[in-house]
């Protein structure tokens, strides 16, 4: 009883800590179909032997009797070579990680131009091919590192496998990202939602604003540090996002709260929407 009163409390603190937030990305990936069961190999009628049929002729070379010579045994022993090299090449490109994915969330203290860029970028954003996801990453990561004197928490997260794993804890972290705020804009696949009923909240002590950039790549995303989180290594992680390309980008989406001008995050919400932030 006691554990679902004190769940109840967190609800309804998540709840009631929610803000307006936005959205903007997506998944410019088609899985390959599966493969298709090969058909009957065609039949061709055999031309008859024509009589008489001559025998095998066999060449015996000078000086060697019966011997065909060491060249085929070579040419034997190297082709048994390179299929065990192309074998063994293969199983290490299965085993290894073929994607990874990664999530950076920045605490920065709020400013009305910053809500305002964040969402003029949002609109704009070419959401339907991976290089308009891509220049969205640039602009997004030089918005945030224009705004380091404002940083005050962050966190990173980041794993590694195939691509539909990867694309797996890429949508199941993107609707954690959701779940904190209140969704007043989306545009998410070339389609934008609003929500005109709702009505900003602001409070006195509202500071932060919580932005959060997630990625999927087929290429390795930088893997979380042992130290704990400091400027250097936020900015290093906001390049590394940048430096994504439209051959290598799987799914991208930047997400961030408060998006109406005027709400800020207090320290009491922020710490408990969320509770990995660490202090830069």
């Amino acid at each position: 009883m006691r554990r679902l009163l004190v769940l109840g409390l967190l609800l309804l603190g998540l709840a009631l800590a929610q803000k307006s937030g936005g959205g903007v990305g997506g998944r410019p990936y088609a899985p390959s179909p599966p493969p298709m069961a090969p058909g009957p190999a065609p039949a061709y009628p055999m031309p008859a032997p024509s009589l008489p049929y001559p025998g095998p002729v066999v060449v015996y070379p000078r000086g060697g009797g019966g011997s065909l010579g060491v060249l085929p045994v070579l040419v034997f022993l190297g082709l048994v070579l390179v299929g065990a090299w192309m074998v063994q090449g293969l199983k290490r490109a299965e085993g290894g990680p073929g994607a990874s994915v990664a999530r950076l969330r920045l605490a920065l203290l709020v400013r009305p131009e910053v809500q305002r860029a964040l969402r003029t970028l949002a609109e704009g954003a070419d959401t339907t091919t991976a290089k308009g996801l891509a220049d969205l990453l640039d602009e997004a990561a030089l918005l945030l590192l224009r705004e380091e004197p404002a940083w005050r928490f962050a966190e990173y997260r980041q794993a590694e496998g195939g691509e539909e794993e990867v694309l797996g804890l890429f949508d199941a972290w993107m609707l954690e990202d959701r779940s904190t705020y209140r969704e007043t804009f989306r545009h998410f696949e070339g389609k934008k939602a609003l929500d005109p009923a709702y009505t900003p909240k602001v409070e006195p002590g509202g500071r932060y604003l919580v932005a959060s950039l997630l990625l999927a790549e087929r290429r390795p995303l930088p893997q979380r540090p042992k130290a704990p989180l400091d400027r250097p290594t936020v900015r290093a992680l906001l390049l590394a996002f940048a430096a994504s390309t439209p051959f290598t980008l799987l799914a991208a989406h930047l997400a961030w709260t408060p998006e109406k001008e005027g709400e800020g995050l207090t320290e009491e919400e922020l710490l408990l929407l969320f509770p990995g932030l660490e202090k830069v």
